[in-house]
C-alpha cells in the first residue's frame, strides 16, 4: 500500500481525542489541506477545534520539501499554541513520523506526531507535545481523506 496522505494533494478530516496531564480527554475536530508545488514544495493547513469545551482552536501550517527520491525530509510549522517550529519526517512504509523542536523556547517544548496508514483513505494518527522529558499532552485521532 502507498501513502496518500501528505504525499498527493487533498483534504482530510480529522476525529479524535486531546489529553493532557490528570485531565479527562478532550474532543477534537479537524480538516487538513495538503497542497504541492512543481519543485517538490508541499504546504499542509491544520485547524483544530474543541467542539465541546471553552479551549481556543489550535492552527498548524508547515511548509516542507520533499524530493520524490528521499525518504527523509525537512519542513517548518508555524503553531498557534507553539509558535515557530522546525522539524523533520520521515516516510516509512506503514507510516509517516515528525519530529519537531520549538526555536528558543526555554521550555524546552519538543514533539512528534505519525501518521499511520489503516488504508489509501483512513490514517490513524497520534502526537505528542513534551517539555523538557515530560510529556505534557497527546492526541490521537482518524484521518479520512475527503473524495
Amino acid at each position: 500500500m502507498t501513502h496518500t496522505f501528505l504525499i498527493d494533494a487533498g483534504r482530510w478530516l480529522l476525529e479524535g481525542n486531546w489529553l493532557e496531564r490528570n485531565q479527562k480527554p478532550i474532543p477534537v475536530k479537524g480538516g487538513t489541506i495538503i497542497n504541492w508545488n512543481e519543485e517538490n514544495w508541499f504546504t499542509m493547513v491544520t485547524n483544530l477545534v474543541f467542539p465541546r469545551s471553552d479551549r481556543h482552536d489550535i492552527n498548524f501550517e508547515y511548509r516542507g520539501h520533499l524530493r520524490s527520491d528521499q525518504q527523509p525530509y525537512t519542513y517548518v510549522l508555524k503553531q498557534s499554541l507553539l509558535g515557530r517550529i522546525e522539524g523533520e519526517g520521515w516516510i516509512a512504509p506503514q507510516s509517516i513520523v515528525h519530529r519537531y523542536w520549538l526555536l528558543s523556547d526555554k521550555q524546552r517544548r519538543h514533539g512528534f506526531e505519525t501518521f499511520y496508514i489503516i488504508d489509501e483513505n483512513t490514517y490513524h494518527f497520534a502526537s505528542g507535545i513534551m517539555a523538557g522529558q515530560y510529556l505534557a499532552s497527546t492526541m490521537e485521532a482518524i484521518l479520512k481523506r475527503q473524495t
